[in-house]
């Protein structure tokens, strides 16, 4: 939307290095923002019962070099596995929602795609970013950092230290989260809704490894930090 607003056209587009690259794209006629695009002439691409996005056709790989195993678990009946979870719209545009690896399932067997639950979450003014946490939980808890900007209005109102670290117990702090995360919640599905969450003491980052050079979040990094705060909300 920002580029759009400053009149330069950027068409989203999915691939991999596998399919040689891309896949899909939106098509300057017909732009849908929230998606990558239909697929290429010549590509077949379905979705599997769990969601994971199926790619066939002359563009896909022949295998791995020197790697029959890895071969074998992306290629199965000549359809590459990607790892990514999607949907088709009623158009045939794709949309990405999450990594297979990543998805949460329930103490009850319910899928979940935690970048659903951390996108709605983050785009609330109060929380910068978010993961969420319950793979084989009854309910789903976050882990929450508050925004930057709103920390420090916050602190300057309240005449409060902007210390994350330090104010990540204070009641004040959490209410005004916890606010946000019952907007979220109205907006979200039984299974998906946040229960109870912990406020990080510091931003995810690439420096302290929390997130990739490409600003996806490290889950696994994540977890071994601050697994045991998370284990304890339940």
């Amino acid at each position: 939307l920002f580029f759009h607003a400053l009149g330069l056209r950027l068409l989203q587009g999915y691939g991999q290095t596998e399919s040689a690259p891309v896949v899909s794209c939106n098509m300057p006629h017909r732009v849908k923002m929230h998606t990558v695009g239909p697929p290429f002439p010549g590509v077949e691409l379905r979705i599997a019962e769990d969601g994971e996005i199926l790619i066939k056709g002359e563009l896909v790989m022949n295998g791995y070099w020197n790697n029959p195993e890895a071969t074998a678990e992306a290629l199965k009946d000549g359809w590459l596995h990607t790892g990514d979870i999607g949907r088709l719209d009623e158009d045939g545009y794709l949309q990405i929602t999450d990594r297979k690896k990543d998805i949460i399932v329930n103490s009850g067997g319910d899928n979940l795609s935690p970048q659903r639950v951390e996108g709605y979450l983050s785009m609330q003014p109060e929380i910068g970013q978010a993961m969420v946490y319950g793979d084989k939980r009854p309910h789903l808890v976050a882990l929450i950092v508050p925004d930057g900007e709103f920390l420090k209005t916050w602190a300057e109102e309240t005449g409060k230290p902007a210390d994350l670290a330090a104010m990540r117990d204070d009641p004040g702090l959490r209410g005004a989260i916890e606010k946000a995360i019952d907007r979220v919640n109205k907006e979200l599905s039984g299974i998906e809704r946040v229960r109870r969450f912990v406020l990080a003491e510091e931003l995810f980052s690439v420096d302290n490894e929390m997130m990739t050079p490409t600003l996806k979040i490290r889950r696994h990094v994540i977890r071994e930090k601050y697994g045991p705060a998370l284990e304890a909300l339940y």
